[in-house]
């Protein structure tokens, strides 16, 4: 693996949002996130729950419900008052249209995706008509005192169930009247405190299911009026719940972090008769459960504590494997750090600001796992706060260190960073081309002349960034296909003549940069790119897909590598194959033109391709474990893949030179520090 000297930085100060709401596509293979701060995710099934699509967030948008409708159209709303429609190819808000009730606190679509319901804070149902090009008012239902807090459709589009504080209410869709008004709390003896009825689901046998602030779940027959069931889970706040489509098993989220599935069972084996059984119990968040989803084939949940857990329900599973690993997403499959390796600069993206920090140094040498004292500690440089309500998409510093440029939905800015001696001084450069907004990603050229901008439909802008501050557009490219997408990747040549682009549709286009030519698409994956780059020898491009795939493509030739191809025959390692987490950052070591420097959250590997890919019979050890071995057995361990845990959540590693290595990290107990006191709960001996 070779000895390196390690930056171990810790001092990103990232406190990832909340999670708000979830959203599975009906029949599709899409899930929608929204967090505290108004971001919008899209993970995809498919491509292994990859973070697909990011909206950034906006400090005067929040999303207290999403859903989707007429197919793939995703649709949010918020204490804004305002029903959102995301476009989800360039990464925005497309159109958004005014409830006109006041914040709206809940929105559920109808089964055929052609109606829209929300609940408002003056106590209003309102229908919105899902047309082309939009949503149209249709009419409010019968209107009461009281915010709608949740709402669900029934099965067959005629009737609305709402919840609000102490009443559970269902409409006629047809009358817009109601026809059942039910008090919650009646069954409570001596109830001196509100009952707030927090989620809501109609199943098609007609019975109403409730989570509330007592921790209870109720069944309902709304016809009646009557309680059939009620089930006590929690001494607080039921916040969340959600129905499987079989409408045979429910999950349920708590203020306490505590996740419940209830499974509908017969009451005797071979009975008809069958009853709600609380079967089983997670606790996987530290904070409130605002939002669950269930899938065909998994629970999943997302906390305040910022986590999305998705639990595989193993009796859909047909074998253990990829598909059967629990996950925890925390973190962005993104990158929110990048580097200027020659000026051992570190820029961190936050949601409205940037922080450029200088790397501390030593003149110490020691044995390996020595943590040796700096004789110049870690300095932070610079801040750079961005202006107006709407978060950062993406920022880079170039190597040099004397650039900076970062962008939102309606502004791109671009800084030259002067040093003198232990002094900084920053200045915006002026009457940058306004063709570059949006921004979606950013990459400046590896000898710093020239900067990347992957706008809308595909197009990248080229850049040549002039002394003593300015920039001039070269040129822009299209991708031949037309796509729509935005580019989420880029990746350029050491040598300044290769630029890799990959698009929301997954197809990865190189552009030549010396004639401004499309040079060739590397042939179609069926899965999302994660991260790639391009060899600074070879000019092969190294490919990380989100199913752990690694594939070698050379560019000069068109065509994958030798050893691409032998990766393919002989399959990679299974334990390889079935990580939860994406390959982010794809690096090369120049010493070592065979090796490979990639990472994800939980580990750091040195691909070494002049040694035998390992075989499912063979161990793929961390090296601190490997080093333990006798020297016989670390020989039968011999192969390609080097691999270190030491650093972890990893959010961001590169080599600053042939020996030296920065690993960013941010550990999940610093940023519980920073988040509200979880409720208190009675352990037990105490």
């Amino acid at each position: 693996m070779g000895e390196f000297e390690v930056h171990r930085v810790r001092f990103f100060g990232l406190v990832p949002a909340g999670v708000r709401c979830l959203a599975c596509q009906p029949r599709g293979s899409r899930l929608a996130l929204a967090r505290t701060d108004g971001a919008v995710e899209v993970y995809n099934f498919a491509a292994n729950y990859f973070q697909e699509k990011v909206i950034p967030g906006h400090e005067a948008r929040s999303v207290e419900a999403l859903c989707w409708a007429a197919g793939e159209r995703l649709f949010g709303a918020g204490l804004s008052g305002d029903i959102a429609e995301y476009d989800l190819a360039l990464l925005c808000v497309a159109r958004s249209v005014d409830g006109c009730g006041g914040p709206i606190w809940s929105m559920a679509a109808n089964s055929s995706g052609t109606q829209l319901a929300i609940g408002c804070e003056d106590g209003s149902v309102k229908l919105f008509q899902v047309v082309p090009g939009g949503i149209q008012f249709e009419r409010n239902l019968d209107r009461r005192k009281g915010r709608i807090l949740c709402l669900s459709w029934h099965p067959s589009d005629t009737h609305i169930a709402a919840g609000s504080i102490d009443f559970l209410r269902v409409f006629d869709v047809c009358s817009g009247q109601t026809v059942q008004r039910i008090m919650v709390n009646y069954h409570v003896l001596k109830v001196r405190r509100e009952c707030i009825v927090w989620s809501i689901a109609f199943l098609s046998s007609g019975t109403v299911i409730t989570s509330d602030s007592f921790g209870r779940v109720q069944f309902w027959d709304w016809q009646r009026g009557t309680l059939m069931e009620s089930h006590t889970v929690s001494t607080s706040a039921v916040l969340s719940l959600a129905v499987s489509e079989k409408e045979d098993s429910i999950i349920v989220g708590t203020s306490t972090g505590a996740t419940y599935q209830f499974q509908l069972l017969p009451v005797k084996m071979g009975s008809l008769e069958k009853r709600w059984v609380r079967t089983k119990p997670f606790q996987h968040h530290t904070h409130d459960v605002r939002a669950v989803a269930h899938s065909s084939t998994a629970l999943i949940s997302g906390g305040l504590d910022a986590q999305l857990v998705i639990r595989p329900l193993m009796e859909k599973m047909q074998k253990k494997g990829y598909d059967a690993a629990l996950r925890k997403f925390t973190f962005p499959h993104r990158r929110l750090v990048s580097c200027a390796r020659k000026a051992r600069l570190l820029l961190f993206q936050f949601s409205q600001h940037l922080e450029l920090w200088r790397l501390g140094s030593t003149e110490e040498t020691g044995k390996d796992g020595e943590v040796l004292p700096l004789c110049r500690m870690p300095e932070h440089l610079v801040q750079l706060k961005s202006k107006g309500p709407e978060h950062i998409y993406c920022s880079c510093v170039s190597p040099c260190g004397g650039w900076v440029a970062y962008s939102t939905a309606s502004r791109f800015h671009l800084y030259r960073v002067q040093y003198e001696g232990d002094g900084v001084s920053i200045k915006k450069v002026p009457k940058v081309p306004k063709l570059l907004l949006p921004a979606y990603q950013l990459q400046f050229s590896s000898d710093s002349s020239s900067l990347f901008v992957a706008s809308a439909r595909g197009s990248v802008h080229v850049l040549q960034l002039l002394e003593p501050g300015g920039c001039k557009h070269l040129h822009t490219f299209r991708p031949p296909s037309g796509s729509p997408e935005a580019v989420y990747l880029l990746a350029s040549s050491a040598d300044g003549h290769w630029l890799a682009a990959v698009g929301g549709d997954w197809a990865i286009h190189v552009y030549d940069l010396k004639c401004f030519k499309h040079h060739c698409t590397v042939p179609t994956y069926s899965c999302a790119v994660t991260a790639l780059a391009i060899h600074p020898v070879t000019n092969n491009l190294v490919i990380a897909y989100s199913d752990q795939q690694l594939f070698e493509f050379s560019i000069p030739e068109k065509q994958y590598t030798a050893w691409s191809r032998m990766v393919q025959n002989c399959g990679l390692h299974r334990v390889w194959l079935e990580r939860d987490s994406p390959i982010t950052h794809i690096t090369f070591n120049p010493k070592n033109p065979s090796h490979i420097l990639l990472h994800d959250i939980y580990m750091f590997c040195v691909l070494d391709k002049s040694l035998p890919l390992p075989d499912n019979s063979a161990l793929l050890m961390n090296q601190s474990t490997l080093k333990q071995l006798p020297e016989t057995a670390r020989q039968r361990q011999l192969h390609a893949f080097k691999i270190c845990k030491k650093f972890q959540p990893l959010l961001f590693a590169d080599l600053l030179d042939e020996n030296c290595l920065v690993m960013v990290e941010r550990p999940i107990m610093d940023i519980k520090t920073q988040l509200p006191l979880p409720i208190q709960q009675k352990k037990f001996g105490t």
